[in-house]
């Protein structure tokens, strides 16, 4: 990318590496460099309201006076908008944890560099650059109260959006996973930032899931109609699963839209369904028994109890974006990515990995053999309709 009119602030002891750095980024494209030989410098350019603010701060984790974790996370407390990239000597596994470290804080990371910096490792991480969103866009959409989203969902004005999940050793598209939608009349398409915390306050997320579940399984039997036998995951509230009246109504959607359990799927958050709760197990016991299936959705966010676990009758693992995303390049993601697709295997589960952005994403699970996978490489979350059309595409590209 051209980085020309990029602000930089390199934080480096070492005169000679801060020399390098700067000529590096001026051989990359970069017109404006300020320096900073300690922590307490870097620290008084932000605190001073420069203008322009950095861009991209370089920082060194062994800076004197005030060293690298002490500065970012003063940065932190800042409220600061610069993209950080850190260097140290360090092992690449202790480079990772300051990056996890960084994100904790908020920081806006591209990432880490164990030195010696090279100008090819510096531009990789430099081609990740966006630039911050305007104030009015960072400040999120509309949002509605409870009533809002009430007279919304009474005039059907929610939809499901699917997309698609593709088994990786055949490239065959193999569900649907629903995403709830708001058509709004004044405001376009909305995701559920600008409406599920309204629903959670009130305790009704069940409002919304039952308008899901209805109108997801009206949108598949149209499928099937059309010679397309796909199935369906929907993401459910543990309390909406909880209800007694529960399996008597969603069996009572299946037959009003003549189909069967198998076609169903039903996940929820690892952090729920991993309960001692008898009478929550018996529920998803009687729900397997059924046919319907159960995935365990973000694993690798909670606190697990492997032993409970392994009791929980679900019939897909799905692992979280923030073990997938990078795991090709960063060797700690790609450890714990293959422990969950080697807990899934051993379990006999199949594997679910969320959140495939690249094509070398595509390709290292592959390799690793996990069953599916799901993101933006594959497809966007898109309305019915539109999917006859992309899967004849999908078709033609595998």
């Amino acid at each position: 990318m051209d980085i020309a009119h990029l602000h930089f602030l390199v934080a480096e002891a070492d005169p000679a590496q801060r020399a390098a750095l700067k000529d590096m980024l001026g051989h990359l494209g970069a017109s404006r460099v300020t320096d900073a030989p300690d922590g307490h410098t870097a620290l008084r350019f932000f605190q001073g309201g420069f203008s322009p603010a950095a861009d991209v701060a370089i920082i060194d984790l062994d800076l004197p006076g005030m060293d690298g974790l002490e500065l970012i996370r003063n940065l932190a407390g800042l409220d600061c908008h610069t993209s950080v990239i850190m260097t140290g000597k360090q092992p690449p596994a202790l480079m990772f944890s300051v990056e996890t470290l960084a994100q904790v804080y908020g920081l806006e990371l591209l990432g880490a560099i164990a030195k010696p910096v090279t100008q090819a490792k510096l531009k990789t991480l430099l081609d990740n650059y966006t630039p911050p969103a305007p104030p009015a866009e960072a400040a999120g959409g509309p949002r509605f109260t409870f009533t809002d989203i009430g007279v919304g969902l009474q005039r059907r004005e929610f939809e499901p959006f699917f997309q698609p999940k593709i088994e990786l050793a055949t490239g065959q598209v193999k569900g649907l996973e629903v995403f709830a939608r708001w058509r709004h009349p004044e405001h376009g398409v909305l995701t559920p930032s600008s409406f599920i915390h309204a629903l959670e306050e009130n305790n009704r997320i069940d409002f919304l899931d039952w308008s899901m579940i209805e109108l997801s399984l009206e949108r598949c039997r149209k499928l099937h109609d059309q010679g397309i036998p796909i199935s369906i995951s929907i993401n459910l509230a543990p309390e909406t699963v909880a209800h007694p009246a529960f399996i008597r109504q969603v069996s009572a959607a299946l037959g009003r839209h003549r189909l069967l359990p198998d076609y169903l799927t039903f996940e929820m958050p690892e952090s729920s369904v991993l309960t001692s709760d008898p009478d929550f197990i018996e529920r998803l016991v009687r729900l397997r028994m059924m046919g319907f299936g159960l995935a365990i959705d973000d694993y690798g966010t909670g606190r697990s109890n492997l032993q409970l676990l392994a009791r929980i009758p679900f019939s897909e693992l799905k692992i979280d974006r923030s073990f997938v995303d990078g795991a090709s390049k960063k060797r700690p993601l790609g450890t714990v990515l293959k422990s969950c697709l080697g807990l899934a295997h051993n379990l006999d589960r199949m594997s679910v990995a969320v959140g495939v952005e690249t094509r070398q994403d595509w390709d290292f699970l592959q390799g690793l053999g996990c069953t599916y996978a799901q993101g933006y490489h594959i497809a966007n979350p898109m309305e019915a309709s539109a999917f006859p059309g992309w899967l004849e595409d999908w078709r033609h590209f595998f």
